[in-house]
């Protein structure tokens, strides 16, 4: 059985999201663990996914800025 892309796949794990998104590890991880969103799907105690056109649209809302990456954002500075 072949593996789907991640942009295909409905449901991401957390890293996945990361990944796909390229978002910062702690500032998302933070983020999904303090506040109730929809987007985020628990499993059990500690495992969650992400409804992947769910956050697609938290994204589109302006939130992705406050979670990009922070690597390459140093990328524009190093630059001048």
């Amino acid at each position: 059985m072949e593996e789907r892309k991640l942009e295909e796949k409905e449901l991401l794990t957390v890293e996945e999201a990361i990944m796909l998104f390229n978002l910062s590890r702690g500032k998302f991880k933070r983020l999904i663990r303090e506040v109730k969103l929809s987007f985020v799907i628990a499993y059990g105690k500690q495992q969650r996914f992400i409804i992947r056109e769910e956050l697609i649209r938290y994204l589109s809302n302006g939130e992705q800025e406050n979670l990009i990456n922070a690597k390459f954002k140093n990328k524009k500075r190093l630059k001048a």
